[in-house]
């Protein structure tokens, strides 16, 4: 069931799916999740081969980190990209389990 959007953030819960989701025209960027007591582990992010280098993956993670800390949840990246992007922001190091 869709959670719909996090308050302003265009990132939407996919709980059903368990993934994140940001819809970009008619194309879904999004990163497949877990939840595991106090964190949410990334497994998977991927953006349609077009969308690729856009800016829209980034867009997404943000999305993802907004939220885990409206949440108060770490989040646990296993997914290389959410990794690296998470590796780019030091200021959510304090949200990487």
């Amino acid at each position: 069931m869709d959670q719909g959007p996090i308050q302003d953030n265009p990132v939407r819960d996919n709980r059903e799916l368990q993934r994140f989701e940001l819809p970009v025209g008619r194309q879904v960027v999004f990163a497949d999740y877990h939840r595991q007591p106090g964190r949410l582990v990334i497994t998977h992010v991927e953006a349609p081969p077009n969308l690729r280098g856009s800016g829209h993956a980034g867009r997404l993670m943000q999305g993802i980190v907004d939220e885990a800390r409206a949440e108060d949840v770490k989040v646990l990246p296993l997914c290389s990209y959410a990794r690296a992007w998470m590796q780019r922001h030091p200021e959510y190091r304090d949200l990487v389990a």
